[in-house]
């Protein structure tokens, strides 16, 4: 099979790139960039003489499409969030299928040319959204009634690491981290639907912590749309709790608390400041190089899901569990494998024909659990479960 990675030499790209060069049934993986430096850490990888690298402008939509219409049996975007609905178009009009990573919101009306054209869109398939999304889809059904839908997931540093006062490191693109922080979220209490404003995201009684087993004390922040995947799920008439939440070490909540208060996060040019730069640009270029990993610095990426329901007339509760560190031997990053493996184990099953509805698709209804999970473990990501009866 040959597959196209669209950002093929970003972090997460690069884990793609390396687990399908790896894959036996890949023969042909193209990389595809706006620019091709950083080719020479693949040289000495297994399965290197399979990687065919290609440059492209992902502003450019023909371009796109004549890239994937070269004999492409899937394509797995990895580009910037800007490029998405380019990329869905091109993989509809190319009639490749293809795996996302972000959220899809907006796009529902490329669905329809999507099932036209009998091509496969997996978007919202990485780490989070993603391999959460899998773990539910794959518990729901075990419930004959679901009450609860919590779910946990954030990037930290190794304790060793944590050398700054933010506890923090960048192990995904740091300008999405500073927008995350002004992202509102959607939950579920005793059953009504709740707005978060991104202005209160650090200051409602939503954020609280938990306990991860062998880390300890986490924060966790809202973030994220619980309501939409409770509706996609079609549980909105049980579910009584639900929310999604940012992990990271305590502290981050009150440091980005007094931050959002001071203005810190506007995108508003400073009046008097020379070239317009708003204070967010201003955190961006400043805290940036000062965040990055070192070369033996490990980073975590913790993943908590809970789910509450009952089950043949008694209350169950089933937990899941999974951490992704640093790959010592290749370098990358956890938070990088946990999206980038997942993007190819997907594009993989549905080159070979597990996946083949057409149109927009969601891994919580789309993707064989099993058989997913199966493949997450070979590579050495395992998804521990706690089930107990509450009563």
């Amino acid at each position: 099979m040959k597959i196209v990675v669209l950002g093929g030499l970003g972090y997460q790209g690069k884990a793609a790139v390396i687990d399908l060069l790896r894959s036996p049934e890949v023969t042909a993986v193209v990389c595809a960039d706006a620019r091709l430096d950083g080719l020479e850490s693949f040289a000495a990888l297994e399965g290197c003489a399979k990687l065919r690298p290609v440059p492209v402008d992902a502003a450019d939509g023909a371009a796109l499409q004549a890239l994937l219409a070269q004999g492409a049996d899937a394509a797995i975007d990895l580009l910037p969030i800007r490029f998405m609905p380019a990329a869905f178009e091109a993989a509809i009009a190319a009639r490749v299928p293809l795996v996302s990573t972000n959220y899809a919101h907006g796009l529902s009306h490329l669905d329809a040319p999507a099932r036209r054209q009998g091509v496969t869109i997996m978007p919202e398939c990485g780490l989070d959204p993603g391999i959460d999304l899998v773990i539910i889809g794959n518990a729901v059904p075990r419930f004959d009634r679901l009450t609860r839908l919590d779910s946990y997931c954030g990037g930290i540093p190794e304790k060793a690491a944590c050398d700054n006062p933010l506890n923090y490191k960048i192990s995904w693109n740091w300008e999405m981290v500073l927008t995350s922080q002004m992202r509102p979220a959607r939950f579920v209490r005793d059953g009504v639907a709740l707005d978060v404003p991104a202005a209160e995201q650090h200051e409602t009684g939503m954020n609280h912590t938990i306990d991860f087993p062998g880390l300890g004390r986490l924060e966790a922040i809202p973030n994220g749309d619980a309501v939409a995947y409770v509706a996609r799920l079609g549980l909105s008439g049980s579910v009584r709790q639900a929310g999604r939440y940012s992990l990271r070490w305590p502290g981050w909540r009150d440091f980005w608390r007094v931050m959002k208060r001071l203005g810190f996060l506007d995108e508003t040019p400073v009046p008097g400041l020379p070239g317009g730069v708003s204070p967010k640009q201003f955190l961006v270029r400043h805290l940036e190089p000062r965040l990055q990993y070192g070369p033996r610095e490990k980073d975590l990426t913790p993943m908590v899901n809970v789910l509450e329901g009952e089950k043949d007339g008694r209350p169950l509760r089933i937990t899941t569990r999974l951490l992704i560190a640093r790959d010592p031997a290749s370098g990358l990053l956890g938070m990088s494998l946990g999206v980038g493996w997942t993007a190819s184990i997907v594009a993989q099953m549905i080159a070979r024909g597990e996946i083949a509805a057409p149109g927009i698709l969601s891994p919580l209804k789309d993707i064989p659990g099993a058989r997913f999970m199966a493949e997450l473990e070979r590579r050495g990501i395992r998804v521990e479960e706690e089930c107990a009866w509450l009563g």
